[in-house]
């Protein structure tokens, strides 16, 4: 952490003179007349206040040492003598036992985390009273005294009272009684009960059943993780249950206590090397600082490190900006390197019990028994440095590393080959080596072609490349990747550390070459397989925002860094260029794709003239898909897909040769008839009078499909005398439901849909605007799919049309409807956009597009397309993207007579309005 070295000299913890407050409970009791019921509330009073001066004493100490474990220390400490002084009170005053010997037959202990002696500002209160054989009556009602009292003080107690005999029997059966028992501590009471559970708890249920324990204290580990997410590098972690949280560190604990007693963890560790140990208790020191900060901002058992509180946590452990990162982004940094140190340990852990054979082996022993991993064993020994143990790829001696540095590298490599886990001495014999790791290793030409074929191999290079990361090897290897590695872009949009993204991309498009996502892929399934520059795509994913955590683009960075890395990889010049434009161009088609208008000739030429050439369409195609699919759960949907694909298609035309301006009018023709013959078997249409209808631009931009539901639409409600109509398709493939519209053109109708959505609750994604000859507007807004069913979706957009009807006739107004919606991603406050309008006429031949870019908000397109018409401009299309709480609208505009809007004060007028709208401020 960046904050100055602790204070030697601090305040103590808060503790009170027990004497002293056994002697004030008393005197509470003896004011009320000696009547336990009539004393109670002014008993909790009391006892409240020792807890919130215990607690304000606990946050004191936090922020002025930044030490976590000694606040949770002291919470426990002070949750010990408070649970005695209550207990004290009760037998004392409220339960006088006749036999006295009867209070010493029940022991308090304290059991799970309390039992460890750490406790959270808001963690629970996990109690064991343990009873003698023959319970009293006496001590059930002193237990049910005392949790009363405790709930009263808003404790969340977790509690059981049992013998010693049901809690063995029960331990036995259930392996989250066991867990809890394992670190069971005596509170206060009869010590030798306890001791008594203590001896039959490690004879009757640790012994001989380690291998048990381990199995399922690591699938409820996986468990774990597939709840809160898979990786240790999400960017709004769950401190305590996800990847590479506190309770993996718990569970390492347990394991390692069942194992070899109490302090296995510790610096005489059984299980970890010094330097391991040491890292293990500084994760832990680490995380439950950082847990107890979170608890007190919050004032509640808060585990997520949401956005909101991240800033927080920068400021109150005093980094700072530096190095072209935020300080809340530097602090990020720290929480995932040390998410990254736990997960080391992990392994490490894991693969030596299973060397001791107490978890089951990664391999089968069928499979290690078969002729092709005999063969492969002798091959890697006769021809390696390294050796099979157990299905793990390890090292043959101490010194392989130190005879050749090489061959870390290749020891990855080998294992990506076999498809083999790596042991875990070889683990740590890299770790030791990691600092020898120079200029003379980097630039190697056999460790860089050792490295470029790992990359690039068919088999799973994103989990070697994961694996040498987690080593440090990666980084090292590569000091520019390492600048990146547990980056945190402070934004709603991105999902993981940068290092992870980066893996993610190489993933993404391994899984785009087998096959397996042809489904959601087809288009770059088919592509795949016919590029010529297969390496330099691969190292492109790899090196794509390489670049990022500086002021500069992180782009032209990128690019920059690849011009240096490429040659030294082994690639040729041309390929260096590949990547090099690649790293350049790898938003370009992204962002025209969702934020241009494609039915624009004007879009596609420019968009052909930045790639070229159809091998560059393909590259670009695939690392934009990879690129999208590994920012995180739910950023790709089957709309993007649609809108690349359709780009790709429209581009392919030209950059080979094919269809260009020269023959539009033979296209819009071609998809005329099209249509004929679509039509030709629905009697409801009227083929020439619907081609008749629509300009000519309404055949090039709306596909076959739409068009004859947009004639089936039109064709029901003239039938009527009707001349409003909606149409609902959803559709899960693309995650988009397509409203339809048919109404009298009207200059507010985008903004009259937007405020329908808006006060529906729902996204849009996109808008396809149409006008027809005889003054109709037949639109289709593009509406994220929110419901698993198409009868959900169907109901909601049905809704929406019905508010949009009733909005014409002016029996409803938006503003009453706006009121009641609330923001729903109350993170986005924890983050600042700088509003931005741009007007731009050089981007279509015929229109004036408009780039509005701000803070997102529930509202915001209504009031955006309000505005619009406000100023007096017609909207021709609208493509509108959210980049998490960044949104990007873009709209095609012209003045009233359909021209561009060329004057420089009318271009003034048009961004203050909007940026005002962006600010939320009333026009003046």
């Amino acid at each position: 952490m960046d904050q100055t070295a602790p204070e030697t000299s601090v305040a103590k913890p808060f503790v009170f003179d027990a004497a002293a407050e056994r002697v004030a409970l008393t005197a509470i009791f003896r004011k009320h007349g000696e009547t336990a019921s009539a004393a109670r509330p002014a008993i909790v009073e009391h006892l409240a206040s020792l807890v919130k001066s215990a607690r304000d004493s606990a946050r004191r100490n936090l922020e002025r040492t930044g030490d976590g474990r000694r606040c949770a220390a002291a919470l426990a400490d002070f949750q010990d003598e408070l649970i005695h002084l209550a207990y004290d009170y009760t037998v004392a005053h409220v339960y006088r036992s006749a036999d006295p010997t009867d209070r010493e037959s029940l022991s308090i202990v304290a059991t799970g985390g309390y039992g460890r002696g750490l406790l959270a500002p808001g963690s629970d209160i996990d109690l064991l009273f343990l009873l003698p054989a023959k319970q009293t009556a006496w001590g059930e009602s002193v237990v049910e005294y005392l949790l009363y009292l405790l709930w009263d003080l808003r404790f969340k107690v977790g509690h059981a009272t049992r013998t010693v005999e049901q809690c063995i029997k029960l331990s036995l059966a259930d392996m989250t009684i066991r867990t809890g028992l394992l670190d069971a501590r005596l509170i206060f009471g009869d010590a030798v009960l306890f001791d008594a559970l203590t001896r039959r708890f490690h004879t009757d249920v640790i012994a001989d059943t380690a291998r048990e324990f381990i199995e399922a204290k690591l699938a409820e580990r996986d468990q774990r993780h597939k709840r809160t997410g898979e990786s240790r590098y999400k960017v709004e972690p769950n401190i305590k249950d996800g990847k590479g949280g506190l309770r993996d560190l718990h569970t390492l604990h347990w394991l390692a206590t069942y194992l070899h007693g109490p302090g296995a963890t510790g610096p005489a560790s059984p299980i970890f090397s010094p330097a391991e140990a040491a890292k293990f208790r500084h994760s832990e020191d680490f995380l439950w600082t950082v847990r107890c900060h979170v608890h007190f901002l919050t004032g509640r058992p808060e585990e997520r490190l949401t956005f909101d509180l991240q800033p927080q946590m920068a400021r109150r452990l005093g980094y700072r900006d530096r190095g072209g990162l935020r300080a809340v982004e530097r602090f990020m940094k720290h929480y995932f390197l040390v998410a990254k140190d736990v997960g080391n340990l992990t392994t490490t852990l894991c693969a030596a019990l299973e060397m001791q054979q107490l978890k089951t082996s990664p391999s089968t022993i069928s499979t290690l028994l078969s002729p092709l991993t005999w063969r492969m064993r002798r091959r890697v020994r006769k021809t390696t440095d390294f050796r099979i143990d157990n299905g793990r790829l390890n090292v043959a001696d101490a010194k392989v590393f130190d005879r050749d540095l090489v061959n870390v590298i290749r020891y990855f490599a080998q294992a990506e080959e076999m498809q083999t886990f790596v042991h875990p001495d070889a683990l740590r014999l890299i770790s030791t080596s990691l600092r020898r790791i120079d200029d003379k290793v980097r630039n190697d030409a056999e460790a860089n072609r050792v490295f470029l074929d790992l990359l690039t191999a068919r088999t799973n290079p994103e989990s070697t490349l994961r694996r040498m990361n987690e080593a440090g090897v990666l980084g090292k290897f590569i000091p520019e990747f390492g600048r990146v590695v547990s980056m945190m872009q402070f934004n709603m949009y991105h999902h993981y550390t940068v290092d992870e993204h980066l893996l993610r991309t190489v993933g993404e498009l391994t899984r785009i070459e087998e096959g397996s996502v042809a489904d959601v892929l087809p288009l770059s399934t088919a592509i795949i397989k016919t590029i010529q520059s297969r390496r330099a795509l691969f190292v492109a994913a790899f090196l794509h925002d390489i670049g990022k955590g500086s002021a500069e683009d992180h782009s032209v960075l990128g690019a920059r860094v690849a011009r240096k890395l490429c040659p030294r990889f082994g690639l040729t010049a041309a390929e260096t260029e590949t990547v090099a434009w690649l790293i350049e161009e790898h938003l370009t088609m992204s962002t025209i794709a969702q934020s241009r208008d494609l039915g624009d000739p004007k879009t596609i030429r420019d968009f052909a003239a930045i790639v070229q050439t159809p091998e560059r369409l393909k590259l670009l195609l695939l690392l934009t898909a990879a690129d999208i699919r590994a920012v995180g759960p739910g950023t790709w949907n089957g709309w993007k897909g649609q809108l690349l694909r359709t780009l790709y298609h429209e581009t392919e035309a030209i950059v080979s040769g094919g269809v260009t301006q020269v023959g539009f009018n033979q296209r819009v023709t071609a998809a005329q008839e099209t249509f004929r013959k679509a039509a030709a078997s629905e009697p409801a249409i009227d083929v020439d009078k619907t081609i008749a209808r629509h300009y000519p631009d309404y055949w090039l931009k709306t596909e076959t499909r739409k068009q004859i539901e947009h004639a089936r639409m039109v064709a029901a409600a003239e039938s009527k005398g009707q001349t409003f109509a909606t149409d609902v398709k959803s559709d899960a493939f693309t995650a988009v439901t397509e409203l339809s519209v048919f109404a009298p053109n009207h200059p507010r109708l985008l903004a009259l849909f937007a405020g329908a959505c808006a006060s529906a609750g729902a996204n849009i994604v996109g808008a396809h605007i149409s006008t027809t000859r005889d003054d109709f507007a037949l639109d289709t807004f593009l509406l994220q799919r929110s419901f698993e069913h198409d009868e959900d979706e169907k109901r909601r957009a049905a809704r929406i049309g019905d508010i949009i009807a009733k909005r014409l006739r002016n029996e409803i107004r938006f503003d009453a409807l706006l009121a009641k919606r609330q923001d729903q991603s109350p993170g986005k406050k924890a983050f600042t956009v700088v509003p931005e309008v741009i007007i731009d006429n050089a981007l279509s031949d015929s229109l004036t597009v408009i780039e509005v870019a701000g803070l997102d908000r529930p509202g915001l397109l209504y009031e955006l397309t309000s505005a619009i018409s406000d100023l007096n401009l017609d909207i021709t299309s609208a493509h509108i993207t959210t980049f998490g709480e960044k949104a990007v609208d873009v709209f095609y505009v012209t003045d009233l007579t359909k021209k561009k809007i060329s004057s420089e004060t009318r271009q003034k007028a048009i961004r203050e309005r909007l940026l005002g709208v962006l600010e939320d401020k009333q026009p003046a």
